[in-house]
């Protein structure tokens, strides 16, 4: 059975499914039609599947003309239908995993997604989980799920897990560039994922287990949060003393060793960061420990959103207005420059906080016309055009994400006030005292 998948992976004759067509699951795909691949991708979202099919894309990376090339290729083909599991050879899963109001996994995506495919899996397949979650996932969620078709792990049919590295916006690295760390079940499995993944990038590292793979994605993710929260700390500290905190990160940044920068803001984005160290917090309860250095850093970050609001409550107060009845421009939506990405965006966390204490609040992001349905935020809003007599309007503009196209001294000139909390007047020379860091 492995040598004739295998034998179908190096031949360029195996077909691959891609499951979850969003930020991770459509560049991925991307990668496999470019290596020669054909690829059918699944979703549960008819939209997206009609979009994909017409050659439109609906993420701003990722341009319709390539989406027209895959699909005019015949090497690219989307579906919302399930029951299509079973003509593909290698099944690779890309779908959420977000926390539940008690922060704790929500691994529904991932066992619905693990049902529809034990419905139709067949005999020769390969099952690859790219879903970033908890040391264990694989083994423990998936395999019991996968094991209800019959077939038995290592003999029918096989299973890995190679966490996503996706990071919208860089242009210095690429799906195709960036290494992939990959798991398996057993060798057999660890063989056929290598195999397959070395038709869409150019490094493969494999690791000893599907654990080792899950865990190598959390302590990355768990490396940024502990990090980030360490500069968002200093940032309120140095604050209060009257220390610029950028002005201190870009001193310790020329020590050629021993430091890494990281950059404080108005808390955590991405689908990564916010969510991936809370999965390992709850699993270590399961063996009897608290990681109480994780689940501080997590505190701090959280807890950014409202320091912006009570520095932009300090500021108004000082000019005798109440942020009640304020009108508010946040700039930017996404949860970092230069993106289309909004996910466990900080900028939603801000909007929702202004608006239950009373604000009158619009925001501008180019690169994010109008809202879409969200699992936790339901703002129906569209991005006002930036002009000199829009921003006069507002009491306070919020500087959340720092997009290249804004123009800062152009902005601070015109608005009453700039709370900013990305550095990104840090260059502007007039208005200063318009201007509050946060």
């Amino acid at each position: 059975m492995i040598r004739d998948l295998l034998r179908k992976i190096e031949s360029g004759k195996a077909l691959v499914g891609g499951v979850g067509l969003g930020y991770v699951g459509l560049p991925l795909v991307r990668e496999f039609v470019r290596g020669g691949a054909r690829v059918l991708g699944f979703d549960v979202d008819a939209a997206k599947v009609a979009q994909l099919k017409a050659g439109r894309s609906y993420i701003e990376h990722i341009p319709s003309k390539l989406i027209r090339q895959m699909v005019r290729s015949r090497r690219f083909r989307a579906t919302d239908d399930f029951a299509r599991l079973s003509e593909v050879d290698v099944i690779l899963i890309c779908v959420p995993t977000p926390l539940t109001p008690q922060r704790e996994p929500d691994m529904s995506y991932i066992v619905s997604t693990a049902e529809s495919i034990a419905a139709h899996l067949r005999k020769g397949q390969l099952v690859v989980l790219e879903s970033t979650t908890y040391p264990g996932t694989t083994r423990e969620v998936m395999l019991p799920i996968l094991a209800k078709s019959g077939l038995k792990v290592g003999r029918d049919f096989f299973l890995a897990f190679s966490p996503e590295r996706e990071d919208p916006g860089r242009k210095d690295y690429t799906t195709r560039t960036i290494p992939k760390v990959v798991g398996g079940y057993d060798r057999k499995s660890l063989a056929a994922a290598t195999a397959c993944y070395r038709i869409a990038v150019n490094t493969v590292v494999p690791v000893s287990s599907c654990e080792a793979a899950e865990a190598t994605k959390i302590l990355e993710n768990t490396y940024r949060c502990v990090n980030i929260a360490l500069v968002n700390e200093l940032k309120v500290l140095l604050d209060r003393m009257g220390i610029d905190v950028w002005e201190v990160i870009h001193a310790a940044s020329t020590k050629p060793f021993g430091f890494t920068p990281f950059y404080p803001g108005p808390g955590l984005g991405g689908h990564c960061i916010p969510i991936d160290p809370f999965y390992l917090s709850w699993k270590a309860r399961q063996y009897g420990l608290t990681t109480r250095f994780i689940e501080l850093a997590g505190e701090v970050n959280v807890a950014m959103p409202r320091y912006v609001i009570g520095k932009l409550i300090d500021a108004l107060n000082a000019r005798g207005q109440a942020l009640n009845g304020a009108k508010v421009l946040v700039l930017g939506l996404a949860y970092k420059k230069d993106i289309d990405d909004v996910r466990e965006s900080p900028s939603l966390k801000l909007i929702e906080l202004l608006r239950a204490k009373g604000a009158k609040v619009d925001y501008n992001d180019p690169h994010v016309p109008r809202t879409h349905k969200m699992r936790e935020h339901n703002l129906r809003m569209a991005s006002k055009p930036l002009s000199a007599a829009m921003l006069g309007r507002y009491d306070a503009v919020i500087i959340s994400t720092d997009h290249s196209c804004y123009d800062y001294p152009f902005i601070v000139t015109h608005a009453r006030l700039v709370i900013d909390t990305r550095n990104a007047t840090g260059g502007v020379k007039r208005g200063r005292r318009k201007i509050v860091k946060a």
